[in-house]
C-alpha cells in the first residue's frame, strides 16, 4: 500500500466508501461496481484503494475473524500475519510468565499485538515501514494499552521491555505498488537478523516467529521450538525463550482444530526415527507439524504405527488407527508404477475422480491426472511412493 493510498482511506469519504462496499464476494463483478463507484463520483484513485482494501478484508476473515470489518491490510502484512487464534497462544505465554511490558518488535498489521492488548498487556509495537506502522496503529487503536512506532528495532533500547516478540521481516517488498514479496530463506538476511533476535532473546524472555521450514540445525538448544497447524495447514515454528519457554520441552508439534488443541511433545532436540516394517492394510499421512518437528517416531510408537520405505513420512498398520494427527486411508492394491498399466486399471474399474498424493516421487499429480485421464463414477486416492525401495502407486479409499 502507498502511502497516499492509506491517506484516503483514512479520509472522511474513503471511511464510508469502505462501510459501503463492504467485503467483494469472489464472484463479484468488480468491473460493474468501479463504474458505478466512479458514477456517482467518486475519486478512482480512492475507488481504488477502497476495492483493493474489501478484496484483503475477504481473504483476512480467516485470520481475524469478527476484528476483520474493522481493520485495513496491506498484501504482505496480511500474508506474514498470524492468525488471531495462533497470536493468541503466544500472548498467553507472556502473561502465564507474569510479564507486562511486551515489545511488538516488527509488529506488521498489529495481529500480535491485538491479542497481547486484548489480555491487557501492555504492548508497544515497532516497525520500520512507515505505512505498515500506520495501519498497525489504525488496527490498535481501539486499546488504549497499545502503541505504535515506526522505527528500527535494532537501534531501541530492549531493557525497558519485560518481553520481546519477533516476526522478522522475511519478504522484501518490491516495485511500484509495494505489493509483490519475494521470501527470504537466509536467516542472515532477515529484518531484523537472526543473530540479532538470538542476542536479545538471551537477555530477555523472548518469542520469535519463524516460517516452519526454518531449518533444524539454525535452532539455538536454549530455545523451545514449536510447529504450529491450523486445521492441517503447517502456519509458523516458533522459538521460545528464557520465563516463555516451557520448562523440559525442546521440540513440540501442535495441532489447532475448530474444537480442539493437540500437541506431542519432547523434551529432546534429538530424532527419534519411526519403527520400520511391512506395508499394512492402512496408510496413514500424518499432519506436517510432527513431520517438520521430527516428532513423526513418537507419534509412531504412540499409535503403534510403523514407516515403510526409508525417510518417507507415510505410516502404516493392519488395523485402524483414529488419531487427529493422521488422514487414514485404506489400501486396496498395491502396484508397480507404470502408467499405461495404471491407466488401464482406472479404466477398468471405471475410477473417474482421483486424489493423488505423492513422496518420494517427481511426479506432478496434476500431469499424471491427464496422463490417466480417468473417466467414471468411482473414486479413489492414489499415493505415489516408495514401499521399501520400489516405486509403488497404492490404490486407496479413504
Amino acid at each position: 500500500m502507498e502511502r497516499q493510498d492509506f491517506i484516503r482511506l483514512l479520509s472522511p469519504e474513503g471511511q464510508k466508501l469502505l462501510e459501503k462496499v463492504g467485503p467483494i464476494d469472489a464472484k463479484a463483478d468488480v468491473l460493474k461496481l468501479v463504474s458505478s463507484l466512479r458514477s456517482e463520483g467518486n475519486d478512482p484513485a480512492l475507488v481504488a484503494a477502497v476495492l483493493s482494501q474489501a478484496k484483503l478484508r475477504r481473504r483476512a476473515e480467516s485470520k481475524f475473524g469478527p476484528f476483520t470489518p474493522q481493520m485495513l491490510f496491506t498484501e504482505a502484512g496480511l500474508e506474514q500475519a498470524s492468525r488471531l487464534s495462533v497470536a493468541a497462544l503466544h500472548a498467553q505465554r507472556f502473561r502465564a510468565a507474569g510479564l507486562s511490558v511486551i515489545a511488538d518488535l516488527g509488529c506488521g498489521i498489529g495481529a500480535e499485538s491485538l491479542a497481547m492488548a486484548s489480555l491487557d498487556l501492555q504492548v508497544r509495537a515497532f516497525d520500520i515501514d512507515e505505512v505498515t506502522a500506520a495501519v498497525a496503529s489504525y488496527n490498535l487503536a481501539p486499546f488504549e494499552n497499545a502503541v505504535v512506532e515506526q522505527a528500527d528495532v535494532t537501534k531501541l533500547d530492549l531493557d525497558q521491555f519485560d518481553g520481546l516478540f519477533f516476526d522478522p521481516a522475511r519478504r522484501e517488498l518490491g516495485g511500484p505498488s509495494r505489493e509483490r514479496a519475494s521470501r527470504k530463506f537466509d536467516p542472515a538476511a532477515f529484518s531484523p537478523t537472526f543473530d540479532f533476535v538470538v542476542a536479545a532473546a538471551e537477555r530477555k524472555p523472548t518469542g520469535v516467529k519463524f516460517g516452519p521450514g526454518h531449518p533444524h540445525e539454525g535452532i539455538p538448544e536454549t530455545a523451545e521450538a514449536q510447529w504450529v497447524s491450523v486445521n492441517g495447514d503447517l502456519v509458523e515454528l516458533g522459538l521460545w525463550f528464557g520465563a516463555v519457554a516451557r520448562p523440559n520441552i525442546k521440540r513440540a508439534a501442535l495441532l489447532i482444530t475448530p474444537d480442539a488443541k493437540f500437541e506431542i511433545t519432547s523434551a529432546s532436540s534429538a530424532r527419534l526415527d519411526a519403527p520400520y516394517g511391512e506395508l499394512g492394510n492402512f496408510v496413514h499421512e500424518p499432519d506436517n507439524s510432527v513431520i517438520r518437528s521430527h516428532l513423526l517416531g513418537q507419534l509412531a510408537i504412540e499409535v503403534g504405527a510403523r514407516i515403510f520405505a526409508p525417510e518417507i513420512a507415510y505410516l502404516t498398520s493392519d488395523e485402524p488407527i483414529d488419531s487427529p494427527w493422521l488422514k487414514s486411508y485404506r489400501v486396496i492394491d498395491n502396484l508397480a508404477f507404470d502408467r499405461k498399466k495404471l491407466k488401464a486399471y482406472l479404466r477398468e474399474r471405471e475410477i473417474g475422480t482421483l486424489e493423488i498424493k505423492k513422496r518420494g516421487s517427481d511426479i506432478v499429480p496434476e500431469q499424471l491426472r491427464k496422463e490417466l485421464a480417468p473417466k467414471g463414477k468411482g473414486a479413489a486416492t492414489l499415493i505415489v511412493t516408495r514401499v521399501g525401495d520400489a516405486h509403488r502407486v497404492l490404490i486407496c479409499e479413504k
